[in-house]
């Protein structure tokens, strides 16, 4: 769908939207892996090794999609802030993974 269809003063979008959204999947995102982790690992907690792989694998990811769109997509632009947005979005996630699992890791703080 092209851009250009949506305008900034539809009265279901606002400004930064698009920057929620961005936040709102890498969140969702980087919590369904660290789920699909516990699962796999069949434990209680996950190692900070593989937390961090989770991480830079998202983060990578969010920075694929915008090179993607900044070179490939000629209907779309790569955005710093998207990513920023895609980055934050994944801290909040293991933030919230932390705070969750806070009886694991609190003897390690």
């Amino acid at each position: 769908m092209h851009m250009d269809s949506i305008t900034a003063d539809q009265p279901t979008f606002f400004e930064g939207f698009d920057k929620l959204v961005h936040t709102g999947l890498f969140y969702v995102l980087t919590l369904l892996i660290l789920r699909g982790k516990l699962k796999q690992r069949a434990e209680h907690s996950l190692r900070f090794t593989t937390i961090l792989k989770i991480v830079l694998f998202s983060v990578f990811f969010g920075a694929l999609i915008e090179l993607l769109q900044w070179k490939v997509f000629t209907y779309r632009s790569g955005d710093w802030w998207d990513l920023f947005c895609d980055a934050l979005g994944v801290a909040m996630a293991v933030f919230s993974y932390f705070c969750l699992r806070w009886d694991k890791y609190a003897k390690v703080f």
